[in-house]
């Protein structure tokens, strides 16, 4: 079985280098990182006192709140058109 290509790229989350390894392409990646940057960001502004911790929790638990939103609306889509297709 050939194993994917790894793709390394260096990328900038709220004020700290991490080099981040994955199968996506570069851009992906970075498109990827600089949406959890914008919302650390984001959520700082609304909460100055948060240490860099906690706001990395509240941004993972925010990110995955939007997550869950965007499937149950697609599980709601694809049911919708299931049931289309079967009258």
């Amino acid at each position: 079985m050939a194993e994917q290509q790894k793709t390394r790229v260096t990328v900038d989350i709220y004020g700290q280098q991490y080099t981040i390894v994955g199968t996506e392409s570069s851009s992906h990646i970075r498109l990827v990182a600089s949406i959890v940057d914008d919302k650390m960001r984001e959520i700082s502004e609304k909460n100055p006192t948060l240490d860099t911790s906690k706001l990395a929790v509240l941004t993972a638990v925010n990110i995955v709140h939007d997550y869950l939103k965007l499937k149950e609306e697609y599980d709601r889509l694809l049911q919708k058109l299931q049931k289309e297709k079967d009258e």
